[in-house]
């Protein structure tokens, strides 16, 4: 960890030249295809699955051997969340948790880690690296499309309150639509001089 806040710039420096993006998905259908969409199209993207994520994905017609065809996959399957140690070896320069419910918001700004999404969030947190978080919850009335049609909710005072403590959680930025998401990943790829794949394939 970096002793003074020159090793810590030149570990941010160090960030810009390689690295990739931890992508976390969790149990929520709203927005999963359109992030999954712009996962594929992030250069160097690893996805990072809750157990509520992997059975979401294979609702919507996404299975874990189809997404190996695109990313690196690695699932919640330790007590301790493993790969996140990977943090701690400047392998990921920015960690991504989209779609994210509203259990995993809560935890987030709760200062709760206890899957693989949250423990991302929390230990890229202590070691200043950015986190940008979709959140589905983030409107009094959201049209969401279930697995096999499309339906309105109406998100509690609870969970609107806690998108707005997320939004004061260090190093992290909250997107409250695809478009937010899609404009926070723009920046983040200007800051670290990247750019889009051109191709999703």
């Amino acid at each position: 960890m970096p002793r003074n806040h020159d090793d810590w710039q030149a570990a941010q420096q160090r960030r810009k030249g390689k690295g990739r993006f931890a992508w976390a998905v969790t149990g929520s259908g709203h927005g999963l295809v359109e992030s999954m969409d712009l996962a594929r199209r992030l250069p160097g993207c690893e996805l990072m699955l809750s157990a509520a994520g992997e059975e979401v994905l294979g609702q919507y017609r996404m299975p874990l051997e189809q997404l190996r065809q695109d990313f690196v996959v690695m699932r919640d399957k330790s007590a301790s969340g493993v790969p996140v140690g990977r943090l701690y070896e400047d392998i990921y320069h920015t960690v991504i948790v989209a779609p994210a419910t509203s259990n995993t918001v809560a935890k987030i700004a709760c200062g709760i880690s206890d899957t693989l999404p949250t423990n991302m969030v929390a230990q890229a947190g202590k070691l200043a690296i950015p986190s940008i978080i979709f959140a589905c919850d983030t409107e009094p009335v959201v049209i969401t499309r279930s697995p096999h049609d499309w339906i309105t909710l109406r998100p509690r005072r609870i969970e609107l309150e806690n998108v707005e403590r997320l939004s004061q959680i260090d190093h992290c930025q909250v997107a409250r639509s695809i478009d937010e998401l899609k404009d926070l990943l723009d920046r983040r790829l200007a800051e670290l001089e990247r750019t889009w794949n051109t191709s999703s394939s």
